[in-house]
């Protein structure tokens, strides 16, 4: 009788199987599986599905720029994955070495742990050689804070890694439900912990999630932490698992309430001036879609003066995200609900929260009562003006600005927060895509801090329970002060307090801004006209090609070969007048800081138009962003500027598309 194994192997002869594909479903297989993920397997080799299985094993899951991210719900379930609930709640987190299932959560989880141990371990003893009064977190067992978001497999994996994490000798604190992302970033900090997780997939299709790996700083992990952490990932055998399947919640200690006053009083902080909204009484519709938005957002706006407004469609949990194709802020379908109710209860503004919380979308009244949705790049720019002016106007920041006083952004957002903080004077540091490269900014920053103060024998700061105004003054003094940090895919940031983009402030600072242009009897879409008149007008675009699995990635990685081997040479009538590889050259930031080696490509165009190239970090598919800026001579001139600078923006994406199409090898 032909065993399972030999099977697969007489596939991977046949060539069905790729031979890294036939290699980890022999590693699992031989590991000792629970019997429903032996059986998964045989049922897909039963059934032939050997593109599903190339699919399921071609890889391990790996850490990109926001952790891990894969799927839950495989594209071909089996029998016992769906369990009698079927796709609606699945039994068992699909089983393959390419997913997010409990066999590569756990290696995470113990990879984690062994490389945090061994950090804090080696840094409590430098403390000590160095006779540092400061106690050092090396001397405890390692301290882990677990957030989730409302996924199919969210609650059970954050049970299983806390689980884990108490048996290999640490302690675990979880809450007793969905939480944001940005406040486990908060609570981290707060707990004093050594590492975090958060598991969620983001605004992911509901088939995935994920695993977002956090530090001590309450940011996500950043080099050399994060090759460190996958190397020792790398190094858990499959067979060492089995000991952590079984959970045991007996030691885990589960953060009450307090956890979440506190995160509520930090978040607050976000706001300069809370006046205006108490005058402006300021209506919102809030949608959460399904997620864990309502938690805090509808609380931190009521408390700040909003009448909220929720969508009730929308408002409760819900793994399956029905209402929507997207569970994504950035997309107009998901804001759709809101719009028509903001609409027929005349609201001033649509907010809408992605599934854990750290992106937010706006649509906002324009001055016929519609409403009008702005992008993420449209967002990051009024807010960073209005706040900018406003910590002039509070004394916070010099009028002419500062070079210690600065913005921070990706590269991949709009030139015109470029713009915005060279004309206030401040310097704006740009940073690969990803949060976590603005988080290692304000690490930095605070880090520089403390040794300015150690070198002047100021003794030790408390930073996080010093005074916002304190912070901004010694950071201007000894270091640099960051007044805000945005990225083009809808995260802000508007302090230190929380190392990650937080989608709760996010909605207390438009709302901020919201009144505060009420005020002047202004629409957000005439702020934005203002910005254009005074430094040009600019647009942004995408083009987003999905290619899913083994045959998807070999696709992407087509692309960024052939950029890197071949770069493009012109688009039509456009040429091709600089190409920027960031992982062949050497670029720095504003600081003079060298950026981190990344298959990123910038083109720039005869035209003066841009657009970047890279693979996404968390979801699979290539990415472009688009970037055109043009002068506007008059106001009269701004709506012909934009209509023009759109078409061409529009035929040049087309153009970008059609030739990564056949970078890939795709058919015209």
């Amino acid at each position: 009788m032909t065993t399972l194994i030999e099977k697969i192997e007489a596939a991977a002869a046949a060539q069905k199987l790729l031979p890294s594909s036939l290699e980890n479903l022999k590693t699992f297989l031989e590991a000792g599986l629970p019997e429903w993920a032996r059986s998964s397997i045989a049922e897909l080799v039963e059934a032939g599905e050997w593109a599903e299985l190339n699919d399921r094993f071609y890889t391990f899951i790996a850490f990109g720029t926001g952790g891990m991210r894969g799927r839950t719900i495989a594209q071909v379930p089996t029998r016992a994955e769906l369990g009698e609930a079927g796709v609606d709640k699945p039994a068992q987190a699909a089983i393959g070495s390419s997913l997010l299932n409990d066999f590569t959560l756990l290696r995470a989880v113990i990879g984690l742990y062994r490389y945090t141990a061994r950090y804090s371990a080696e840094q409590g003893e430098r403390a000590g050689l160095q006779g540092q009064a400061r106690q050092s977190k090396g001397a405890a067992a390692p301290r882990l804070v677990i957030a989730h978001d409302v996924r199919h497999f969210s609650r059970h994996f954050c049970e299983l890694a806390a689980s884990t994490w108490v048996k290999l000798g640490g302690e675990a604190f979880i809450f007793d439900g969905p939480r944001s992302t940005p406040q486990l970033s908060y609570t981290l900090r707060a707990q004093q912990a050594h590492a975090g997780i958060v598991i969620t997939a983001s605004h992911n299709p509901p088939h995935d999630n994920g695993f977002k790996a956090y530090f001590d700083d309450g940011a996500q992990v950043v080099p050399p932490h994060d090759s460190a952490i996958v190397a020792e990932v790398a190094a858990v055998p499959l067979a060492e698992l089995s000991a952590y399947l079984e959970k045991d919640l007996s030691r885990v200690v589960t953060l009450g309430a307090e956890a979440d006053t506190a995160y509520r009083r930090a978040a607050h902080t976000a706001l300069l001036d809370a006046q205006v909204l108490r005058r402006e009484k300021l209506r919102v519709v809030f949608t959460n879609i399904h997620g864990t938005g309502a938690i805090t957002s509808v609380p931190l706006l009521e408390e700040a003066g909003c009448e909220v407004i929720t969508v009730p469609e929308q408002l409760g949990f819900d793994a399956r995200f029905p209402s929507v194709k997207s569970p994504n802020p950035e997309n107009a379908e998901a804001l759709a609900m809101g719009i028509a109710l903001a609409e027929s209860r005349g609201a001033d503004v649509v907010m809408a929260t992605d599934p854990d919380c750290d992106r937010m979308g706006v649509a906002v009244c324009n001055r016929t009562g519609q409403m009008e949705l702005l992008t993420g790049n449209q967002i990051g720019a009024l807010l960073a003006e209005y706040r900018l002016g406003k910590y002039k106007a509070l004394g916070l920041i010099p009028a002419e600005g500062s070079e210690r006083v600065c913005l921070i952004k990706t590269f991949v957002t709009t030139g015109l927060q470029d713009a915005i903080g060279a004309a206030h004077g401040v310097k704006v540091i740009n940073t690969l895509t990803g949060f976590k490269w603005i988080s290692a900014k304000l690490r930095a920053y605070e880090d520089k801090l403390r040794e300015a103060l150690a070198e002047q024998g100021a003794g030790e700061l408390d930073f996080d329970a010093s005074s916002f105004a304190e912070r901004a003054r010694l950071l201007q003094t000894h270091s640099s002060f960051v007044t805000f940090a945005a990225e083009e895919s809808y995260g802000y940031m508007p302090n230190d307090l929380v190392r990650d983009k937080d989608g709760n402030t996010a909605c207390l600072m438009f709302a901020e801004l919201c009144a505060a242009l009420k005020v002047r009897g202004l629409t957000a879409g005439e702020a934005l006209d203002e910005l254009y008149l005074r430094h040009g007008f600019f647009l942004e675009g995408t083009v987003n090609l999905f290619y899913e699995g083994a045959s998807g990635k070999a696709k992407i990685d087509r692309i960024l070969a052939s950029y890197r081997e071949s770069p493009p040479t012109g688009f039509g009538d456009l040429r091709v007048t600089q190409f920027d590889d960031f992982g062949r050259q050497d670029f720095r930031d504003a600081d003079g800081e060298l950026i981190p080696k990344q298959d990123l490509y910038f083109v720039t165009l005869s035209n003066g138009y841009r657009f970047a190239a890279r693979g996404s970090g968390t979801e699979p598919k290539m990415k472009f962003y688009l970037f055109a800026s043009e002068r506007v001579g008059s106001a009269d001139a701004l709506s012909h500027v934009k209509a023009q600078t759109r078409a061409t923006l529009e035929a040049l994406a087309a153009k970008i598309e059609a030739d990564a199409r056949s970078r890939a090898g795709e058919k015209a």
